[in-house]
Order: structure tokens, then sequence, then C-alpha cells
């Protein structure tokens, strides 16, 4: 047995020459009936092992080459001069697209590629054309998110000016919170990406097309994430993500869980995105803050995050990740299910969320005029103050 867990443990490590060496070494370190024992604990056949033994005997140097020289059938390149040309010229990325290329707009499978190399002349299947491709450096790669578009001129001093007045709101013991929606979720026996554990041959069962239940609808989750208490807080609609239903999820948070953990408070600090119900062109989100902060007798201040760079704010990466990698693989049959999912989420860091279902109805298209808006007490920042902004807790 223990030297069964031996190979069973080397094997995966070692290519075809390093196998026959190590097996070779033990059967003849073993003596009598070694090779035996050595063929059974490795799966090795016994002419396999009678050749490793024998060149083990015969004095094995240091080498890269896996076979003795000469042994094995030609590489297919060699056999068929061009081939590997042939198939640059079908995938490389200066070509593919080009109205003259045989794979411009395909999904440019193997089997695809394989059958415009025979097309061509050549002798190619699926897995020959796998094994090359991997020579030439290719990989199957989803498009990548990197590229942001143009950026503004004044964005890295944005994050400049976000970060410090994060710092200072921090060291004075004032709130600082991150908000934006979540992705809207489906409410059903939907399939949801990711897997999770379950017997084999039993995977939950779903529907097979995400057409929408008018009666059980969609959540529209809403979060808000504590940066200094690494906690959060996401309220569960069912309506429209509107201004009203964001800062209501604002109110919801200082109610349950920012009260009582700055009870000091007299300012709160809210980082947004650009876009969205809490984007800086939003008069309602204006609107609706100046009702909180009146409520509250907080003063509120703004900061949005720079256009296209939603992804640097912090509740994606510190909260809402958490949560998708929690539900992932399993069918949001419920709202229940998702406020369970929601709350049963934690990391290692102590995140700690709370979430509750927002029964309102929210309605969409509300205008507001400009005696509303000029009616909010705000003061814009000297630095981008369609960015910035303080709104008095009284007019």
């Amino acid at each position: 047995m223990a030297l069964e867990r031996f190979f069973e443990t080397v094997q995966p490590h070692l290519n075809e020459r390093q196998r026959r060496v190590v097996a070779g070494a033990f059967a003849q370190a073993l003596g009598r009936g070694g090779q035996a024992r050595v063929a059974a604990a490795s799966g090795m056949s016994t002419n396999t092992l009678w050749k490793a033994v024998s060149e083990v005997r015969a004095g094995v140097e240091p080498s890269d080459r896996q076979r003795r020289p000469g042994g094995g059938d030609k590489p297919q390149i060699d056999k068929q001069p061009g081939l590997l040309e042939a198939l640059d010229e079908l995938v490389h990325p200066e070509t593919r697209g080009n109205p003259m290329s045989m794979l411009r707009w395909t999904s440019k499978s193997t089997y695809e590629l394989a059958d415009d190399l025979v097309r061509q002349g050549f002798r190619a299947s699926a897995e020959l054309v796998r094994r090359l491709l991997h020579q030439m450096g290719y990989s199957l790669q989803a498009p990548a998110k990197q590229k942001e578009g143009a950026q503004h001129p004044d964005r890295d001093a944005q994050f400049a000016y976000l970060n410090d007045t994060v710092a200072s709101f921090v060291a004075d013991d004032q709130p600082v919170i991150s908000v934006d929606t979540k992705k809207k979720e489906l409410i059903g026996e939907y399939r949801n990406g990711g897997r999770e554990w379950q017997p084999i041959g039993e995977p939950v069962e779903v529907k097979t097309h995400d057409f929408i239940d008018l009666e059980a609808g969609k959540a529209v989750p809403y979060g808000v994430y504590d940066l200094a208490a690494d906690e959060g807080w996401v309220s569960v609609g069912d309506s429209a993500d509107t201004s009203e239903f964001a800062v209501e999820a604002i109110r919801r948070w200082w109610e349950n869980m920012g009260k009582a953990r700055y009870p000091s408070a007299t300012r709160l600090l809210v980082t947004a995105d650009a876009g969205g119900s809490n984007g800086y062109r939003i008069r309602a989100f204006k609107v609706e803050l100046a009702t909180l902060a009146k409520e509250t007798g907080l003063e509120i201040t703004v900061c949005h995050y720079p256009p296209g760079t939603s992804k640097w704010n912090k509740i994606e990466h510190r909260m809402f990740s958490f949560i998708t990698m929690n539900w992932r693989g399993r069918p949001l049959v419920s709202f229940r299910t998702v406020i369970e999912s929601i709350t049963s989420t934690t990391t290692r860091s102590g995140l700690r969320i709370r979430a509750e279902r927002d029964w309102n109805y929210y309605e969409t298209g509300r205008k507001v005029t400009d005696a509303e808006l000029d009616a909010v007490p705000l003061t814009r920042h000297e630095f981008h103050g369609d960015w910035n902004y303080t709104i008095a807790s009284a007019a």
C-alpha cells in the first residue's frame, strides 16, 4: 500500500522518461520480485517496466529527451510542410476578420479549423489542431474588460480628492459608505452562474429559458457598504431602481446599523458611481438626500467616481463580489432565498451583511423642477462641484 501511495503521489508530476527512471530504480532496489511489485503499484505494463530496469542498469544520463534518439513518429508539421503556416494564417489576429479569410465571423473551433485545413489538402484532426495551437502560443480566452474608453482628464485628480476626503472622514470617526445597485436577478427556477457541490448525477433542475415570471418578478438589490466597519446593508426591492429607492436603502442602513455604530456622527460621506439612480446628474438623488439629511440631522457629502470607473467602487469588490460567490450555482427561487443568501455572506476579514425586503413601489420617470432643486441646501466643492458636493442638514 505504501508503494502504491508513493506512485499515486509522484507520477502525475513526472514525464514519460522520468516515470521509467523512477520505476526502474525502485524495481532494482527492491531486488527479487521488485519488478512485479512496482508494476502492480505503478500501473505500468511488465514490458515497459522491463525496459525501464534495463535503462537503469545500463546507466541513465540526465536528459530532456523522453524517447531514445529516432524513437516515435515524425511530427505532422514535418510530414506535411506548410501545415503550421496554413493554421497560423487562419487564426492570426491580423488576418482574422479579413474578407479573404475563410474563418471570418466563425467561432474558430478546432473542428472548424481542421475542416478548413482538410479543404486545403492537409490531413488534420481537431486534436492535432488543438496541440498545434498550444505550440504556437494560442489559448481559448474570453474578452477581458480592460479598456475603459476615453478617460476624463481629471480622472486621477478626482480619485486623489475622493481618497483624501474619505481619509478625513474616517480620521474624524464619521461614517463613510459606498453605494450602488447590484445586478437585477430573476426570481424563480432559473439557471444561476457558477457551480456548487451536489451528489453526482443530481444537479438542481432549472428552467430551459430565462423568460421572466411576471408573478415572481425580479429582485432589485441596492447595497450600502460601510468602509471602516466592513459591514453592509442591502435593500431588496421588486419595482424599479430609482433615486427614491436608493436613498431609502441608505436611510434603512442608518436606522438599522449606522446610527448605533456612529452615535456621535454629525456628517456622512457617500461615495457613488457617476451614473445610475445615484448619478451626479440625477436631480432626484439630490432632492431625496436633502430629505434624508433633514430627517437624520446629518450633513451629507457626496463624492462620485469619475465616469467610466464604476469597477473601482469599493462596494463592488468588497461586498457584491462575495454575495455573487455565495449564491453561485443556486437558483434564486424566492425573495427569501435572495435575502438569506445575502445575509449568510461572510469573509475571513469579518464582513457582515444585513438585508431586508423593501415592499415599497417606486415609480419611474419622476420629474424634478428647477424650484425643487434650488430648494436643496447644496454647496458645491471648489474642485469639480458637479462630482463633489455637500447637502446641509437644514435649509
